[in-house]
């Protein structure tokens, strides 16, 4: 009787189908999988959990291997997570589809660069650069590589090309006045640097270059000022200290 009953109830509905809306077709489960994972990967990147966005991106990798955007977020994930030299590996493995990308070849430069492979860093963001020579972003990462290979004047030639592709770019700015500082020219560097932290969008480390710099000038009581902002009362204490004796150095 149980069945005959269900058997009809189901024919029942077979027919009056004809004349109804087809249902919707209910969401991809696979789909609907890798938009969850590619969301907590998100969260916990933005979280600074960087082990747990590696999680979840090399479960998404292993579904999409072809997936450069991909890749690139998870090698990211790895270098912040100091597995540079892992991120590098995943990047190699996209270039040999793509050799010539330039998103993945200054994804690849970083993470060299990261594992302390300054010479192959410097080679791989020239050949991004040399791909995409108008990416600001390529110019000061090769800057930052170039100033770690102890190449100062080449280094502030690429922040310099950088800052002309991005005008009041807080992060081009900031490396820029590094490495002038680095370069004996601590006065154009300050300059450099208060420009960047006058910006809206110039982050905590920043300014607080600003005030590292104006301790090396030689000027604790200002650096101690300007070391404040934004940091608690423990931290601001401590660095006051640093200051007061970088400043003492200077005078010296």
């Amino acid at each position: 009787m149980f069945k005959s009953a269900t058997a009809i109830v189901l024919l029942g509905a077979a027919l009056s189908g004809c004349a109804s809306p087809p249902a919707a077709t209910p969401p991809n489960a696979a789909d609907a999988i890798e938009r969850s994972l590619m969301a907590a990967a998100d969260g916990a990147e933005s979280r600074h959990d960087y082990q747990g966005a590696t999680q979840h991106l090399q479960t998404l990798a292993q579904r999409r291997p072809d997936d450069k955007a991909l890749a690139i977020a998870l090698a990211r994930n790895l270098r912040y997570g100091d597995q540079a030299q892992a991120g590098a590996d995943v990047m190699q493995g996209q270039l040999v589809r793509h050799p010539d990308d330039a998103d993945l070849l200054v994804e690849l430069g970083k993470d060299y660069l990261a594992a302390d492979r300054v010479a192959l860093a410097v080679k791989t963001l020239i050949r991004a650069r040399d791909a995409a020579p108008t990416r600001w972003d390529i110019h000061s990462a090769l800057g930052v590589a170039l100033d770690t290979q102890g190449k100062p004047g080449e280094a502030l030639s690429s922040f310099t090309r950088a800052r002309e592709l991005s005008p009041d770019n807080p992060t081009i700015l900031n490396n820029l006045a590094l490495a002038q500082a680095v370069g004996g020219h601590l006065d154009q560097a300050i300059l450099t640097i208060t420009e960047a932290a006058d910006l809206p969008s110039a982050t905590v480390q920043v300014r607080q270059n600003l005030a590292l710099l104006t301790a090396l000038k030689g000027d604790a009581a200002a650096a101690e000022r300007l070391g404040r902002h934004n940091l608690p009362a423990n931290l601001a204490n401590a660095n006051a200290d640093v200051y007061r004796t970088m400043a003492a150095s200077a005078g010296q």
